[in-house]
C-alpha cells in the first residue's frame, strides 16, 4: 500500500487534470517501485494513448467529412446554375452574367447584348418523336450555339426549347452577325436514330441601356423574337421602342380571346360540301371566327396561332366541338338535314396529345344524341403522318366511338399510298393548290385523275377543296370525283342559312348557284 503523502499522487493527479483538459500528449512518469500506485499510472498513459488514437482519427474523419462537404456545395452550386440536360448555364446564371456584363459595360464603351433564341416548329418535334429525340435536339442545338458563339459569351438554356446569349462589351451589329452564325448552324440536319430532321430558330436581339436590368433587357430581346417568328422562319430582329407597342396590342388580344371563350363573340360560319353528282348538300365544314367587340370579325389565321401561343388551343376546340355537334342537333330537330348529313370540324394536334378529347367527343355525342358517323374530325396530315403512340391512340379511340376522320390539306407534301394504307381514316380533303389549275392548264386533269387514283387505291374517296370555277367543278364531276367544296358553290354561312341552301341544293350537271 502506498502512503497519502506519496509525490506519485499529486502527479497521477495533475496529469489526470491535464487529459481532462485535452492534453492527450500529456504521460505521467512511472516511478522505479513498480507498485500498485505505478499500475495506476501506467492504466492512466495507456488510456491517454488510446484517446489519443480515437483523436487523431477523428480529425481524419472530420477532414475527409469536411472535404466531402465542401465538393458537395460546390457540385450544388454548380448545379444551380447549370441546365443539367446541355450542361449550359441556367436563368439564374444567365441573369447573374448579365448584370455582371451590365456593371461592367457602365466603364466599357460597347454595351452588353442579348441573343434570345426560340426553335422554330420544336413543339411538333417533342410531340411526334416523343421527348428521347426531343432532349437530342435540344443537346446538338446547344452544341452548335458553343461552336457559334465568341469564348467571352455565356450561353443558357432557360427552358424548354428557349435559349439565351449574353455578350459583353459587343456592339449591334457584331452580334448580329453572331446572330446569323447560330441560325446558319441550325440550318444543318440534325441526325436523329431513325431520320433526318431540321430545326431552325427565331432570334431577338437586345442591345443593353444605362439603367437596365436584366429582366427588362430579356424581355426586350424576347419582345424582339416574336417579331422574329412574325416575320417567318430563321430570322434575326433587333429590338426596338415601338415593338412594346405590338406586345401590349397582342397581350390585350389574348386577354380578349380569353373572354370571348367565357362569353360571347366567337361564331360559328358553316361552308357546304357537295355531291358532284347530284347537287346534294352532303354536309358542312365548322369555320371559326370572331366578331371581336372593337376590332370587328377576325379571321382564324390570326387569333389560332395566337391560342396554340397561350395554350388556349384545346379549350377554342372544345369551345367548336360542341358549338357545331349542338348546332347539327338543332338542324336535325327541325328536319332541316337528312340522317346522312354530316359535320366536319377541324382539331388540331394538340387535341391528340390529350385523352381528355376523346371523352370530350363522348360526351357531346351522348348529350346532343347525334349519331357519331354525321361528326367528321378533320387533321392536317402532318398531324396524323408525324404522330407518336398517344396520337395513334388517340386515333383509335375516335374510330371506336363511330365518328368519321378526314385528312385536309391532303397533298401538300406527304402523300404517298404507304401512309395512307396505315391511318384509320375514312377520307381525304384534297388541298386547294392541286386544282388551281383545272380548266386552264391542259395538263392539270391527268394530275387530278392520278390523285383521285391514288387515293381510292387506298380504299378511300376524296373532297376536292377550293373550287372556285364552274370548269373546276365539271372537270372534277365528269373525272368521276364525288365531293367538293369552294367559293364557286358557297362561302360559309351563319348556321341560319344552311337550311334554306340545304333545301334549294344544285342542280345536278349544272352545278353552282
Amino acid at each position: 500500500m502506498f502512503a497519502d503523502n506519496d509525490p506519485r499522487l499529486s502527479q497521477l493527479l495533475e496529469g489526470i487534470v491535464r487529459l481532462a483538459s485535452g492534453d492527450l500528449n500529456s504521460r505521467i512518469e512511472v516511478s522505479p517501485a513498480r507498485d500498485e500506485l505505478d499500475a495506476i499510472i501506467m492504466g492512466t498513459n495507456l488510456l491517454a494513448e488510446d484517446l489519443q488514437i480515437i483523436y487523431e482519427e477523428l480529425e481524419q474523419r472530420v477532414e475527409v467529412r469536411t472535404k466531402l462537404l465542401h465538393e458537395a456545395h460546390l457540385e450544388m452550386q454548380k448545379m444551380a446554375m447549370q441546365d443539367p440536360l446541355t450542361g449550359l448555364a441556367n436563368r439564374s446564371a444567365l441573369l447573374t452574367a448579365l448584370k455582371s456584363a451590365q456593371s461592367d459595360g457602365a466603364r466599357d464603351t460597347l454595351p452588353p447584348v442579348i441573343l434570345l433564341l426560340d426553335l422554330d416548329a420544336f413543339k411538333s418535334i417533342n410531340d411526334t418523336q416523343g421527348h428521347t429525340a426531343g432532349d437530342k435536339v435540344l443537346i446538338t442545338v446547344a452544341d452548335r450555339i458553343r461552336g457559334a458563339v465568341r469564348a467571352t459569351d455565356v450561353v443558357a438554356r432557360l427552358g424548354g426549347d428557349e435559349f439565351a446569349i449574353v455578350m459583353p462589351a459587343t456592339g449591334a451589329d457584331q452580334a448580329a452577325v453572331v446572330g446569323q452564325r447560330i441560325l446558319a448552324a441550325l440550318k444543318e440536319p440534325i441526325e436523329l436514330p431513325d431520320r433526318s430532321i431540321r430545326c431552325g430558330a427565331s432570334v431577338g436581339l437586345s442591345v443593353g441601356d444605362a439603367g437596365q436590368g436584366p429582366e427588362e433587357m430579356l424581355m426586350q430581346a424576347d419582345v424582339a423574337m416574336y417579331a422574329s417568328k412574325a416575320e417567318g422562319l430563321n430570322r434575326l430582329h433587333i429590338f426596338e421602342p415601338g415593338l412594346l407597342l405590338v406586345r401590349r396590342l397582342r397581350s390585350q388580344l389574348l386577354d380578349d380571346l380569353r373572354s370571348a371563350l367565357k362569353g360571347e363573340g366567337l361564331v360559328l360560319n358553316y361552308q357546304p360540301v357537295v355531291e358532284l353528282a347530284t347537287g346534294r348538300v352532303e354536309g358542312v365544314e365548322a369555320l371559326i371566327r370572331w366578331n371581336h367587340p372593337s376590332r370587328g370579325r377576325i379571321m382564324p389565321d390570326e387569333f389560332i396561332p395566337l391560342a396554340e401561343e397561350a395554350g388556349l388551343i384545346s379549350e377554342l376546340g372544345r369551345w367548336v366541338l360542341t358549338t357545331a355537334v349542338e348546332q347539327l342537333r338543332r338542324w336535325v330537330d327541325e328536319d332541316a338535314v337528312d340522317s346522312a348529313f354530316s359535320v366536319r370540324i377541324n382539331i388540331s394536334a394538340t387535341d391528340l396529345q390529350s385523352l381528355q378529347f376523346i371523352e370530350d367527343v363522348r360526351g357531346v355525342l351522348k348529350e346532343t344524341g347525334v349519331r357519331p358517323e354525321q361528326v367528321v374530325l378533320e387533321l392536317t396530315e402532318m398531324a396524323i403522318v408525324k404522330g407518336n403512340d398517344l396520337d395513334r391512340y388517340s386515333l383509335g379511340g375516335l374510330r371506336g366511338l363511330g365518328v368519321g376522320i378526314e385528312i385536309d390539306d391532303f397533298g401538300t407534301g406527304y402523300s404517298s399510298i404507304s401512309y395512307l394504307r396505315r391511318l384509320p381514316v375514312d377520307r381525304v380533303k384534297v388541298d386547294r393548290s392541286l386544282i388551281v389549275g383545272l380548266g386552264t392548264d391542259p395538263n392539270q386533269p391527268a394530275l387530278v385523275a392520278a390523285v383521285l387514283q391514288l387515293v381510292r387505291a387506298c380504299g378511300l374517296e376524296a373532297v376536292w377543296e377550293g373550287v372556285e370555277t364552274a370548269e373546276q367543278a365539271e372537270h372534277l364531276r365528269t373525272l368521276g370525283c364525288l365531293s367538293a367544296q369552294g367559293y364557286f358553290f358557297s362561302k360559309p354561312l351563319p348556321a341560319d342559312d344552311i337550311p334554306a341552301l340545304v333545301a334549294a341544293a344544285f342542280p345536278a350537271g349544272n352545278i353552282g348557284p
